[in-house]
């Protein structure tokens, strides 16, 4: 299937992968028809979604399978009036309809609102108004049927509300019936072109209210780099990318760009993270691929690894935070595998990659993927030199790169500060190096100048997480007359180190800093917390520190 749209499918060097790299699109793009449908055609019992839970269920869904209850959800989602351009958000967790729903929707030209079971009444009637949202299909258990069943006198477009169970609440309609009762589905004559929406998140952003990031039926081409060549998969490869469907690293790793290669998709539904419970499913299953945030393989490290049989695991990524160095040689002495890391946006495909050819710097994003022009650029538009610090930006003077998004839906004004002048602003600062790797510094408005310097967070953050006492800490800048801004360091303890707060272990932890990484980098102002401020994505909130601190 790759093949399909490559016109090389293969790449021997990051030169050979510049300079030949090219996607084909298809007039009229379809994942659900010209993805699944036609691996059901082709090899109808080649493995798709591989699915269990915590409560040992397990079910094997192949391409035919995939086919026939998609067409069954789109049909039924037909019989509810949802057709071309409607909105619909899904809050279905790790549940197998989730795969039945999205594709359904795309296949009747609809819109797809993948969100988080985390969102409360508020979050939900904010996301209908803002959005126009006319359905809603949830997994039917109490919390998230409560807050939307308390949003529904707020949300005046809703106009269905339908539930997968395993309880149907007053007023859902019952999926699984539904289905089941299904008229034939009968494609539509024009379900969509490549420029009509196709897919929306609400970003999570750590100022402000959410934006809604609006991508093309085109954008699951954009993911072929992501699975093929980042991920490094192959039709017999069992993937597990870690992640709740309500974010958009769930189509980056367990749906588009894996279906497209001919890969097996890996679930586990579960409901508490237990790094324990992980390392079984890959000795277990035989996962060949893992794809995780940086977060869980500090936890995963920290188990006992020779419990578990991990010959099966050939191949690993991280992203969603910068990696520390530590995490990644810890990692290889363990299993032998080097953490490739990623780089992207829910904007974006995978922007910067560390992709099989070329050999891993610890700590670096990797090289650029050669679908996006990107650069770095100071505030004055020049494009940085190597070692010095600029915004990563994309330039779209030849043209929007296949996986960027549309825009900031109903939002001109955020869209055009974002994208203007042929180039789009990521607002994530990094630096390269001679041989053109990628080091990421933090948000543009997170860098702290200290005394003529630009420290990033991220540095100062791997530096204390190396240290024992340390579970969670985020790095922000206070004001100072003489020096304009200095570091300070908020900090979770590990439960051992709490009765030891003080003056000696805010020394202590000062001193490991300048030891680790470059002396003017230390905290100089430390504060110890229970739990940091976050959005909803689980991003730290920098900007509620910086605001407490000048309260």
């Amino acid at each position: 299937m790759v093949e399909k749209y490559l016109s090389q499918a293969s790449f021997a060097s990051q030169k050979d992968f510049i300079e030949n790299l090219k996607i084909n699109v298809p007039d009229n793009f379809n994942f659900g028809y010209d993805v699944v449908d036609a691996w059901a055609a082709e090899e109808p019992e080649k493995p798709a979604l591989m699915w269990t839970n915590d409560k040992g269920e397990h079910r094997q869904f192949s391409f035919s399978d995939m086919k026939r209850y998609t067409d069954q959800t789109a049909s039924y989602f037909q019989s509810l009036g949802i057709g071309h351009g409607d909105m619909v958000m899904l809050i279905l967790k790790r549940r197998y309809e989730f795969w039945f729903s999205i594709v359904a929707l795309h296949k009747i030209g609809a819109i797809v609102i993948p969100a988080t079971h985390l969102l409360t009444k508020k979050d939900i009637a904010y996301r209908c108004n803002a959005a126009s949202i006319k359905m809603i299909v949830a997994a039917g258990e109490e919390v998230i049927t409560k807050h939307i069943i308390d949003a529904m006198p707020l949300s005046p477009t809703v106009k269905q509300l339908v539930s997968v169970g395993p309880e149907i609440a007053e007023g859902f309609n019952d999926f699984h019936n539904g289905i089941e009762q299904a008229a034939p589905f009968i494609r539509p004559t024009h379900p969509n072109s490549n420029e009509d929406v196709s897919l929306m998140y609400f970003t999570s952003g750590t100022t402000g209210e959410p934006k809604m990031v609006a991508h093309d039926f085109t954008y699951p081409l954009g993911h072929i780099v992501t699975a093929s060549f980042w991920h490094n998969l192959r039709p017999d490869s069992l993937h597990l990318t870690i992640a709740d469907t309500g974010w958009g690293k769930a189509v980056w790793g367990k749906l588009y760009g894996q279906w497209i290669a001919g890969a097996n998709v890996f679930v586990y539904d579960h409901e508490k993270f237990t790094p324990a419970e992980i390392l079984k499913k890959i000795h277990d299953y035989h996962i060949t691929s893992l794809c995780a945030p940086p977060t869980i393989f500090r936890f995963l490290i920290r188990e006992d690894l020779t419990k578990y049989d991990l010959s099966s695991l050939e191949y690993c990524t991280i992203a969603g935070e910068a990696l520390n160095p530590a995490v990644y040689e810890t990692f290889k002495k363990l299993t032998g595998i080097k953490l490739m890391e990623g780089f992207g946006q829910t904007e974006t495909t995978l922007t910067i990659g560390t992709f099989p050819w070329i050999e891993p710097k610890p700590g670096s994003m990797g090289v650029p993927n050669p679908e996006y022009d990107v650069d770095l650029i100071d505030h004055d538009g020049r494009s940085v030199e190597a070692g010095e610090q600029g915004e990563i930006v994309i330039r779209t003077d030849k043209g929007k790169p296949i996986g960027l998004f549309k825009e900031y839906y109903r939002d001109p004004v955020r869209s055009h500060e974002a994208w203007h002048d042929q180039i789009y602003y990521t607002g994530d600062v990094a630096w390269k190096d001679e041989d053109g790797y990628y080091w990421f510094v933090g948000r543009a408005d997170d860098v702290i100048k200290s005394s003529g310097y630009r420290i990033g967070p991220f540095e100062v953050e791997s530096a204390l997480m190396t240290h024992p006492a340390v579970v969670e800490c985020a790095i922000t800048g206070v004001p100072d007359e003489i020096r304009g801004q200095v570091v300070k360091a908020t900090i979770v303890l590990g439960h051992d180190y709490k009765d030891r707060v003080g003056e000696e272990l805010i020394k202590e932890l000062q001193d490991h800093v300048k030891k680790v990484t470059a002396p003017y980098k230390y905290p100089r102002v430390i504060e110890f917390v229970d739990e940091l401020p976050k959005t909803i994505s689980g991003k730290i909130r920098r900007v509620e520190i910086r605001e407490n601190d000048v309260k």
